[in-house]
């Protein structure tokens, strides 16, 4: 072999050798697959569940916060200053009373068996009630509203040395019939007790009213309106001038225009009454002007 091809031989060798020795030693980390990337696990938010709601659920009402009232283990008072979440809760209670005047609410409170007990109150649950019960008079709302009651128990939920809403409020069901029977035997009485009268001029009638008069008739529309078994009763009257059976006709004629009055402003004629006493129920002294003209009216009253 020449030594041109024993060179060109080397130099071939030489190539392949460098070849392997920088494919094994130089770039043996490049050649492998990469691992796989360590998988990623998102954190989770550790949920805080150490809390009692305020709950406030009763027949139109119901509100309920992740939030309360705090009471200091063996302490009888409110941690001050109340939530601003705590103290809307007590704003629409307040609203909720004052259009249900006739409600009642029982608060109970709670205090566990270890607790301490230096109250004047027979124990330290229903002192927490009453204390409740004042913080809630002290934003507006009625004592009268408002019952106690305190009870004992093995163990509350708890922040550390802090007792975490240690009262339930019970919303005691109303009467709707009683009530609203009491709301319109009122209003009953009252227009009975100071009933419409109308004034007329001799043989004269008059729809002109006074505002006092308009406020009586919507007083009557308005309890006909809910009193379906209602009725009206239109008395008239008549001073002692003419002849009996003459003042009973006209006594008559003014009871039908009250009547006719009556059905312009909502009630429902049939159930109105019209009769007439003519000039024997008199109320004024008939020899005087001013007696006769006290004598010429009509009285309307709830039958």
């Amino acid at each position: 072999m020449s030594k041109k091809a024993l060179y060109l031989l080397g130099i071939a060798l030489t190539i392949i050798l460098g070849t392997f020795l920088y494919v094994k030693f130089c770039c043996n980390g490049s050649m492998e697959t990469p691992a796989a990337d360590t998988e990623k696990v998102p954190t989770v938010a550790v949920k805080d569940n150490n809390f009692v709601p305020f709950v406030l659920n009763g027949s139109g009402i119901n509100f309920r916060i992740n939030d309360n009232l705090k009471f200091l283990k063996n302490s009888a008072a409110l941690i001050m200053p109340v939530s601003d979440s705590v103290t809307i809760g007590v704003e629409n209670l307040k609203t909720f009373l004052i259009s249900n005047p006739k409600q009642k609410v029982t608060i109970t409170g709670y205090a566990t068996s270890d607790e301490t007990n230096t109250t004047k109150f027979e124990n330290l649950a229903l002192a927490r009630a009453n204390d409740i019960k004042n913080y809630f008079v002290s934003k507006g709302l009625l004592e009268a509203q408002f019952d106690i009651k305190g009870e004992i128990i093995d163990k509350w939920k708890t922040d550390l040395d802090t007792l975490l809403g240690p009262a339930d409020y019970k919303f005691e069901t109303i009467d709707t019939t009683t009530t609203a029977n009491d709301e319109w035997s009122i209003l009953k009485e009252k227009i009975n007790a100071d009933p419409l009268i109308l004034h007329f001029n001799t043989n004269k009638s008059s729809d002109n009213l006074t505002a006092v008069e308009k406020q009586k008739v919507s007083d009557i529309v308005k309890y006909m309106n809910q009193v379906k078994d209602a009725s009206v009763l239109v008395v008239g009257h008549t001073d002692d001038v003419g002849n009996r059976d003459s003042n009973i006709i006209l006594g008559q004629k003014r009871a039908e225009f009250s009547k006719n009055y009556l059905a312009k402003n909502g009630i429902e004629a049939s159930r109105i009454t019209a009769e007439s006493k003519g000039p024997d129920e008199p109320v004024g002294e008939n020899t005087t002007a001013e007696g006769k003209a006290s004598n010429r009216r009509t009285v309307i009253t709830i039958k």
